[in-house]
């Protein structure tokens, strides 16, 4: 076993990146208040090509020092928009045509594991600040919500591991 060279992984140039096809998930960041979270989303929104990452409220915006420090480069490659209200963004995505999906512990979540991607759906995957997760008057916009399964005493993920988790199991979904 060797690891692969950068000439063997086939990178695409960030040129290449804005014009390929993306996967129809939109990250919307709700409130996050670690600037490194926001540059972990963005990182993870360019290994799985997504549309983009709408910033809400007190989510830092690029150039910030601690995003440029996790999202390594991909700040110029993934499209972003700044929406100071949440439910603003969230309005404007479902005129879109995106299905609005939170990501948060409620009464009707749907676990991970249970929840079917339906193709031709373009989504919006909407995360919530560290400490009180989704804000209350985005909530009634949602279609639906997702939760991760978890087992120990927190029943709590770093939003950037929620959103490697989220992306990963629906961009796999997307690509049976």
């Amino acid at each position: 076993m060797r690891k692969l060279s950068l000439q063997e992984l086939n990178r695409a140039s960030a040129e290449a990146f804005k014009t390929q096809q993306k996967t129809p998930f939109v990250l919307v960041l709700d409130n996050i208040r670690s600037a490194l979270n926001v540059g972990s989303a963005f990182r993870t929104a360019d290994g799985f090509a997504l549309e983009k990452i709408v910033l809400c409220g007190i989510t830092a915006q690029p150039p910030h020092r601690e995003i440029l420090k996790t999202a390594i480069g991909a700040t110029e490659t993934v499209q972003w928009q700044y929406v100071e209200q949440t439910t603003e963004a969230l309005l404007t995505l479902r005129q879109e045509g995106y299905q609005l999906v939170g990501i948060e512990q409620t009464d009707k979540s749907i676990l991970l594991s249970n929840f079917v991607l339906k193709q031709r759906q373009k989504y919006a995957l909407v995360f919530g600040n560290e400490v009180k997760g989704l804000g209350e008057d985005a909530l009634p916009l949602l279609d639906e919500c997702l939760e991760i399964p978890q087992l120990g005493t927190k029943h709590s993920l770093n939003v950037s591991v929620c959103v490697g988790i989220i992306v990963w199991e629906l961009f796999r979904q997307f690509n049976q």
